[in-house]
């Protein structure tokens, strides 16, 4: 190989390696049916760690929704827990921590903790009412979710070790926390003490709520709600706009801005990863329901031929984003979505010279 070639394929390889990393490429990128556990008709997925590793939901031989890991180009049936019929897994941390939620014996709905590849199951438990779910967990195993008391109100709580804290709200009646970062910030949304819905941001273990308030020209009596937050702090959710439709929105450094739609409202965001790439779902031109991803102040359609109709729901730091989908085949199925690498073919160049 020529000095010249040679000298070029490390700088191509150094800059693919930062391309990667940062998951700057989408277009052209490769969607995967993960398909459904045996008997199943249709599947959702709903988070995916920086392994890869994703789990969400599928519909069972027994006609009952099932969490599932999808690990290895394989999915694997959770379970349930103990006397259960329905469970649903909706994140999980890169130590194989998973959460989610499932009914159980005595009828009730409980958040669970589910470690692969041990297989071991964890009810969380309720305080002292009837229902629980999980809905993040973070490196640390800290997780959050929300309980039904026995006052009929619903809660945000933050669970850690085997305690179960209700965080209380921002002054309404109920709250429910979506997402927790590796650094102990929680989101979710309140209902504020005029009885709005609005996106919070809780700091554990200062104990903080911070009222994320409305989309800009927005007044005090619309809605917002918080789904995603990365390491850097960036929250993600929807708000309600000034004429009452429902945007995308990213908060960052204090501000809350509108990301628009792929054509058409309603526009959600529900993920976000380290480098601040997110993703969620628009309404387009046509009336059909995108997923999307939102880059360097461009929000791109990422469906492709014969995928319609998708959500996209969790990004992970190398850029692979998990949802569902309306197959080709047809039926709505958890899908991956891979970016490209973008250096192959120059790669395959410099060698042939």
């Amino acid at each position: 190989m020529k000095k010249w070639n040679l000298l070029a394929l490390v700088f191509i390889l150094s800059a693919c390696f930062c391309l990667v990393g940062i998951g700057a490429a989408y277009s052209g990128g490769t969607m995967t049916d993960l398909g459904t556990l045996p008997g199943g008709g249709s599947s959702e997925a709903s988070g995916i760690n920086t392994k890869g590793q994703i789990v969400g939901w599928s519909y069972t031989t027994s006609g009952y929704k099932h969490a599932f890991l999808y690990s290895g180009g394989k999915m694997i049936d959770l379970g349930t827990l103990p006397g259960g019929l329905y469970s649903y897994a909706t994140g999980i941390n890169d130590n194989g921590q998973i959460v989610g939620y499932s009914d159980t014996a005595s009828g009730e709905e409980h958040a669970f903790l589910y470690s692969y590849p041990a297989g071991t199951w964890k009810d969380l438990g309720t305080l002292d009412g009837d229902r629980s779910r999980a809905t993040g967990i973070n490196k640390s195993g800290h997780i959050v979710g929300w309980v039904r008391k026995a006052s009929g109100r619903e809660h945000a709580f933050l669970y850690i070790g085997s305690t179960m804290t209700d965080l209380g709200t921002l002054g309404g009646t109920n709250s429910y926390a979506t997402a927790i970062n590796n650094n102990g910030q929680i989101v979710g949304y309140s209902n504020t003490a005029v009885g709005y819905m609005h996106a919070f941001l809780y700091t554990y273990p200062a104990g903080t709520w911070k009222d994320l308030g409305n989309l800009p020209g927005t007044g005090v009596g619309l809605d917002s709600f918080a789904d995603g937050i990365n390491d850097q702090g960036q929250i993600v959710g929807t708000g309600s706009t000034p004429s009452g439709l429902s945007h995308a929105f990213l908060y960052s450094g204090g501000t809350m801005k509108d990301l628009g739609t792929l054509g058409k409202a309603p526009s959600c965001a529900y993920g976000i990863n380290y480098d601040g790439k997110i993703v969620g779902r628009s309404q387009t031109v046509s009336n059909e329901r995108h997923a999307f991803l939102y880059s360097g102040g461009k929000m791109t359609d990422l469906a492709q031929p014969g995928w319609t109709y998708n959500i996209a729901y969790a990004i992970n730091s190398g850029g692979k984003i998990v949802g569902v989908s309306s197959t080709p085949s047809g039926p709505n199925h958890a899908f991956l979505y891979t970016p490209p690498s973008g250096c192959l073919p120059a790669i395959l160049l410099l060698l042939l010279n």
